[in-house]
């Protein structure tokens, strides 16, 4: 459909440790540090935005960063994952890296035929790499400390958990068009379009579990692309014709978006795709200054003031 969802656009976390946040993700997962900003809503936290050379959609893993806040507790209501794309003949280098960083590590375990990687971030957040036979052609960045054939792709898929699953499984296909593609026991996988890597959100029935509370070391929400504003716009009309509490569209100067609490309780956005983060930094100075939107940049020293200091390194 011309108006379907594309797929993941980009997951936000929480940290509290900005500058542990930007050593791990890019020394260790070697993702590039692509935007240096803040957190539109508090001006006085960083919002680190991490993807790929250019910081594609679908590639893009943000955090708001909280110093001082309190540990977030995951459970139903929750994403309780967040996947990575590798690619299938990377998966030993990857349990080396991990084996010589000291990083404790499940797997590799088969999960719907592909082998699944599971770790944990600084702040104990929850993270996958996932080995895809495909994205052995598609390109990986080749100016980080990740051999080009080895980096991560991408985003690949997020794991909700759910305390009773149906109303999130009929919101998914009837309201945002995704369809079942596989279930194994208690988690079921639903795909967009024609499905693959990054199209994916896996749902499992937690019933019975406790709730989940955001905060350190949990997933804010996920956000799903879409080609334009014009698309998002008809969303936007659609989900709330069907009495969903969905915001009014958001300049976040990188995209646009809206957000929604889906049936269990997630967060999730709508994004567009472009105009993307080149539009006040060259793609080579991508995440090496401190960016504010126009509406903020009279406030830049008094911003500067109060945020912690942070090393802009896209690779260490």
């Amino acid at each position: 459909m011309q108006h379907s969802l594309l797929g993941i656009h980009h997951v936000t976390a929480i940290t509290s440790d900005p500058q542990r946040n930007v050593d791990f993700y890019t020394g260790f997962l070697g993702l590039r540090l692509v935007k240096v900003t803040v957190n539109f809503d508090d001006p006085t936290s960083y919002h680190l935005y991490y993807g790929d050379q250019q910081g594609h959609p679908g590639t893009i893993m943000t955090f708001f960063a909280w110093p001082g806040a309190p540990r977030g507790r995951q459970g139903t209501g929750q994403i309780n994952a967040t996947a990575f794309s590798v690619p299938q003949a990377s998966l030993g280098y990857w349990i080396n890296r991990l084996h010589e960083h000291g990083i404790q590590h499940q797997g590799p375990t088969l999960r719907f035929g592909e082998q699944v990687l599971t770790l944990r971030d600084p702040d104990g957040l929850a993270l996958e790499l996932v080995a895809h036979l495909g994205e052995q052609a598609a390109p990986g960045w080749d100016n980080g400390v990740i051999p080009a054939e080895h980096a991560i792709r991408g985003l690949a898929s997020v794991t909700l958990w759910e305390d009773g699953h149906e109303q999130t499984a009929r919101f998914l296909v009837d309201t945002l068009g995704f369809r079942l593609a596989a279930e194994d026991q208690h988690t079921f996988r639903y795909e967009l379009g024609t499905g693959g890597s990054g199209t994916r959100v896996d749902v499992r029935n937690a019933q019975g579990f406790w709730s989940g509370s955001v905060a350190v070391g949990t997933v804010h929400h996920v956000a799903w692309r879409v080609a334009n504003d014009e698309v998002q716009q008809q969303w936007q009309e659609q989900l709330d014709a069907h009495d969903v509490n969905v915001t009014p569209i958001l300049d976040r100067e990188y995209f646009h978006s809206i957000y929604f609490p889906e049936p269990g309780g997630v967060l999730f956005e709508i994004a567009t795709d472009p105009p993307g983060f080149a539009i006040n930094e060259t793609v080579e100075q991508l995440g090496t200054s401190l960016q504010l939107p126009p509406w903020l940049e009279e406030q830049r020293p008094l911003i500067e003031q109060t945020l912690p200091p942070l090393r802009y390194k896209t690779q260490q």
